[in-house]
């Protein structure tokens, strides 16, 4: 472990923390910034119908493939190049697909950024498990904070904007200046990396993780949360127009539930020292997006913003489960593999959320049974999230050292 990892002064703890989240701001800048230009960049481009339904799904599958992939380049190249690597994905990615002039190079640049931002999410709980194995859950909450706020910027800065810088390649493009600014300080790490396993005793492999029954129930409560936090964005304000809300009203109840998140995420650690290791927050994270969903099923106009509030707090459960990632494992090696393992297979699972409810909702020509569905999603987040809350970690059910917990 090098001088920047082991013996941190309080000024480099600080530059590193900040670093972290700066990373983190820009993980959804990409996704959050396309969807509300979609129309002009489709006109603009020719984009068909179908090409741009692809466009909106490939946040999902690149989180998903290109998540796996990223153990094997942190353990290549160690986890402040890999930091460096992605922002600088992410800056060419942004930059460029602002800037062509054909369909299938804006899906390749897009595809380049949102590469870049799969691998950053991986190495998010290893570079804090490295940095503040003692300020786990604050961090995790910094981070988890940043990057709901940088889903947001992207979302309601972008239009504005684009009408500021003469059209959508101006507003796309202005955010690779928010990438490249979070590169410098992770271009200065590179002299003094870190690797996740500078031993061979520390090594783990996702095949070694697949046994692991804590690891699949991570990926369950990641994978479920998601796919139910995907059919939020992508269906909520539909369902709320569909029972006779406005198009304003029903994007104000869904800008309320993304807010309601931030503080939420940012009190996370002092609830989570408050439950210790009770499977508490799980349960109430599936408690109150399930409630929320029933409010939408049974009175969807009325009281609206209490089932928004519901299900944005029942979103805690996001950065919980990252957080988690750090909490059971006791090296960075172990955190990284299941960071990989467990946000790779999870997005896979996130995309049946709003796909499914699409179907179900073609199928029956309403939103009752997607809504049960979605109800039914969150259960297993009380389910899976009840065995992730018990205290053991990953090295422990593999068979591998003492059973001690890093807090």
């Amino acid at each position: 472990m090098t001088p920047l990892a082991s013996q941190p002064t309080t000024r480099g703890r600080l530059l590193v923390g900040a670093a972290i989240v700066l990373l983190a701001l820009n993980l959804r800048v990409a996704v959050g910034s396309l969807g509300v230009v979609l129309g002009p960049v489709r006109d603009d481009l020719g984009i068909s119908t179908a090409v741009g339904g692809i466009l909106t799904t490939v946040p999902v599958i690149c989180f998903a493939v290109f998540g796996v992939g990223a153990h094997g380049v942190v353990t290549r190249l160690g986890l402040h190049r890999t930091a460096a690597l992605v922002l600088a994905m992410i800056t060419v990615g942004l930059v460029a697909r602002a800037v062509v002039d054909t369909t299938a190079l804006f899906l390749v640049c897009t595809v380049i950024a949102l590469a870049g931002a799969a691998m950053g999410n991986i190495i998010l709980p290893p570079l804090v498990k490295v940095h503040f194995p003692d300020r786990l859950a604050l961090v995790s909450a910094l981070y988890g904070a940043a990057l709901m706020t940088g889903a947001t910027l992207g979302s309601i800065s972008t239009v504005p904007l684009s009408d500021a810088l003469g059209g959508w390649r101006g507003g796309l493009g202005i955010w690779a200046a928010l990438s490249f600014i979070a590169l410098i300080p992770w271009l200065a790490f590179v002299r003094h990396d870190t690797r996740t396993d500078p031993t061979a005793a520390d090594r783990m492999a996702i095949r070694d993780v697949v046994r692991s029954p804590l690891a699949w129930a991570m990926v369950l409560l990641f994978g479920f949360q998601s796919a139910g936090a995907y059919a939020q964005f992508g269906w909520f304000p539909e369902m709320l127009t569909d029972a006779g809300l406005s198009d304003a009203k029903a994007g104000t109840m869904l800008g309320l539930l993304s807010a309601v998140g931030i503080p939420l995420t940012l009190g996370l650690p002092w609830i989570m020292r408050l439950v210790g290791d009770r499977p508490v927050l799980p349960v109430a994270f599936a408690a109150l997006t399930a409630g929320g969903w029933l409010g939408v099923l049974l009175a969807p106009t009325t009281v609206t913003w209490l089932w928004a509030i519901m299900m944005g707090i029942g979103g805690g459960a996001f950065t919980w489960t990252l957080t988690m990632i750090g909490k059971r494992t006791r090296t960075a090696a172990g955190t990284a593999t299941l960071s990989a393992f467990t946000q790779g297979t999870g997005y896979l699972i996130a995309g049946i959320g709003p796909f499914g409810a699409g179907v179900l909702h073609d199928a029956t020509g309403s939103w009752t049974a997607p809504l049960i569905a979605l109800m039914g999603l969150a259960a297993v987040i009380a389910v899976a999230g009840w065995f992730v809350a018990r205290p053991v970690t990953l090295e422990d059910t593999l068979g591998h050292g003492s059973r001690e917990i890093s807090s």
